[in-house]
């Protein structure tokens, strides 16, 4: 059989083909079969350059006849069985066009998300830059270049995940130093003053971890900001400006502050910062305990020792420091009552955010 009678009959049986497929499904399957890129009118397509001279004309002309018939039947065949499937699924019981459409909505960042990034923001614009670390964190790191003592609550293992290796040991890095998963991003700012030029302006957004209870207002996995600032003559009324604009920024200039003397193992003096409660605005109801005040976030002049320990000169240099949760400046902001909603994935709560 000469080479033009060989395409002669693929396209009398290609045409069998289309006239008796049944569903677009069985018609794909022919278009491949013939046009994909193994298919037979392809692969006749590709050997145009074996061909005698003479032929090859002939040949040629003939190849692309039979591809644009195919193609047209093709296409006039598919939009047949087209409207023979759509028919069919409109007359199926399961289906009532009389229905309105359902509306499809798009997606929006999750409210986390949101606040870290509107947080971000203000201390970006005051100059701040974003800096991460590790979660998971050497106990030099988490506590003990922060002036924990080695007695300190907050490294038991009640309160911290130990990290260890597949023999049951607890895994050791740097020496005598646990390997855990971050209770704090305050790590990060100790690897911000070994590693950084001063002066350092940063914030450190990430998670956390610790071994509490999911309840209303605590949560085992939950998302922290911390921030540092170290340069030269930087005083506690640097800090209170600077936290008192933030606090501004976020809930409204209505809002007020307050800061109350508190302690934590790397900052001296530190305070707690209360924000004015937007539902009862001070007068005292349940959310704020009858006290008019929410605590939102700690803060403090950073330890001599925490800069020392940095190989930082703490008679040239000051700084201070502060954290807060994101969960809880969340709640605080758009007056949820717990925690866990922001994670349930409850669409008809997150849409209103």
């Amino acid at each position: 059989m000469s080479l033009v009678d060989e395409l002669n009959a693929l396209d009398s049986r290609v045409a069998d083909q289309i006239a008796g497929a049944c569903s677009t499904h069985e018609l794909e399957a022919v278009r491949v079969e013939v046009l994909g890129k193994s298919g037979e009118l392809t692969r006749h397509l590709r050997a145009m350059g074996s061909i005698p001279k003479e032929e090859r004309a002939e040949v040629g002309k003939l190849v692309n006849q039979i591809k644009a018939s195919v193609e047209e039947a093709l296409d006039a065949k598919f939009r047949l069985l087209k409207n023979q499937e759509m028919e069919v699924l409109i007359d199926s019981s399961s289906i009532d066009i009389t229905l309105p459409g359902r509306a499809q909505h798009l997606g929006t960042r999750h409210l986390i998300n949101g606040i870290v990034d509107e947080i971000s923001d203000i201390f970006l614009g005051l100059g701040y830059s974003v800096m991460e670390g590790p979660e998971v964190e050497t106990d030099y790191y988490n506590f003990e270049a922060l002036n924990a003592p080695a007695d300190h609550p907050s490294r038991s293992m009640q309160d911290t995940f130990y990290v260890k290796d597949l023999s049951g040991d607890v895994a050791n890095v740097r020496g005598e130093s646990d390997v855990l998963l971050r209770t704090q991003t305050s790590g990060v700012q100790v690897h911000a003053m070994e590693t950084q030029e001063l002066p350092i302006y940063v914030i450190a957004p990430g998670k956390v971890y610790r071994r509490d209870v999911a309840d209303p207002s605590h949560l085992p996995q939950f998302h922290q900001i911390e921030g540092l600032v170290v340069d030269k003559g930087i005083t506690f009324g640097d800090l209170k400006g600077t936290l008192e604009f933030f606090c501004k920024q976020v809930f409204g200039e209505q809002r007020r502050t307050r800061f109350r003397a508190h302690y934590f193992p790397f900052t001296e003096p530190s305070a707690e910062v209360d924000v004015s409660c937007g539902i009862c605005h001070g007068e005292g109801c349940r959310m704020c305990k009858g006290t008019g005040w929410l605590e939102i976030l700690g803060c403090g002049m950073v330890d001599p020792n925490v800069l020392e320990m940095s190989n930082i000169d703490p008679e040239v240099y000051s700084g201070f420091a502060f954290g807060m949760g994101v969960e809880r400046i969340a709640c605080l902001k758009y007056d949820v009552p717990d925690l866990r909603m922001l994670l349930e994935g409850d669409m008809r709560f997150l849409r209103q955010f």
